[in-house]
Parts: structure tokens; sequence; C-alpha cells
């Protein structure tokens, strides 16, 4: 996420944002933002709202996900929204939803699996 310059905005149980400016370095050949910018903060949107309500002494990770790009990401800085949708005992089922900066235009929707796993050593 350092790379990509991108902000933890907020965390609740269940929901977590998480924003990145714009950067030209973060652009594909139109000029538009990544599809592998999106992906990665809203992944991470997920897997961290997926935290908030994991058991203790785990931590978590991404079993898959289903993203859809619904319009070219061409914005002053992106909102990633991860939600979780149902928490289960190992796996979590989390939404998430990039917006542009105004959060008038949804840009991308993702379905993700997330599973807690117990930390070790």
């Amino acid at each position: 996420m350092k790379t990509l310059g991108a902000s933890l905005k907020s965390v609740e149980s269940g929901k977590v944002t998480i924003t990145v400016p714009f950067q030209d370095s973060l652009t594909q050949q139109h000029g538009y933002f990544h599809a592998g910018v999106l992906t990665s903060i809203v992944d991470s949107a997920c897997g961290y709202a997926a935290l908030t309500t994991a058991p203790d002494e785990h931590e978590v990770l991404s079993v898959e996900f289903k993203i859809n790009f619904l319009k070219p990401a061409s914005a002053k800085h992106l909102i990633a929204i991860g939600q979780v949708i149902q928490s289960g005992q190992r796996l979590t089922i989390c939404e998430g939803t990039v917006y542009n900066e105004t959060m008038e235009k949804i840009l991308a929707k993702m379905m993700a699996t997330i599973i807690a796993v117990k930390i070790t050593g």
C-alpha cells in the first residue's frame, strides 16, 4: 500500500475505507488508474474489514475474489470501501466498492472470500 500512496481512512467493525491519490505512475496507457491499483486497494479494504470480525490471534488472507470494472477509473483519488457481508468461523464474505473522489461514480465492484488463519510462533 505504501508504494501506491494508499491511506487507511476509516475502520469500523466490518467496514474499512482506503483511499489513493492520482499519480501518473499508477496509470495505464490511456491515463486512467490501472486496474491493478483498484484491485489492490479494494482487496485490502475487504481484508481489513474481515480482520475486524476475525477471532483474536488470527490474521486474514484472501481466498478468492471477483472484480468487475464498471467505468474507466478517471479520478483525483480513489475511495475503496470493504464491507463484511457474512462472517463465519473460518471464512468471511465481503463486498468491495471503488468510487471516484466525489463518490458519485462506482468504478468497480468486488466480491471476496477471506479466510482467518491462526497466528503461530
